[in-house]
């Protein structure tokens, strides 16, 4: 089993940065494929970005490609997700997750395990 935690939210103006952090405890986050999703008022959870357990394979929704990376530091055993050019409607709250699928990226809610608890991101315009 694995806990995750996110930080690094805040608020940022448009066109600003963030980076997010999901920091592992438990069993190691390398046995885990990650991925990353957000929640909007009033809408459902959303997938942003996946990334496999070796951090060589990664996937990205539309909205996002090009504009965040995921990424993960496996001796630090934490995931991250660096948020560049953002817009107002990035505003929500950001959950990391774990998946223990045995595909190398996973995208679907219905797919992972393992919740941290949010972060929230605000954008202003």
């Amino acid at each position: 089993q694995v806990q995750l935690v996110e930080s690094g939210g805040g608020l940022v103006q448009a066109g600003g940065s963030l980076k997010l952090s999901c920091a592992a405890s438990g069993r190691t986050s390398s046995s885990y494929a990650m991925a990353w999703f957000r929640q909007a008022p009033g809408k459902e959870r959303e997938f942003l970005a996946a990334l496999s357990r070796s951090g060589i394979m990664t996937y990205y929704e539309d909205s996002v490609k090009g504009r965040f990376t995921i990424s993960r530091d496996n001796a630090k055993n934490t995931v991250y997700l660096q948020m560049n050019m953002l817009k107002p409607e990035d505003t929500a709250v950001y959950y990391c997750a774990a998946s223990e699928r045995r595909a190398a990226l996973v995208r679907y809610v219905s797919d992972m395990n393992y919740w941290g608890k949010g972060t929230l991101v605000t954008v202003s315009s």
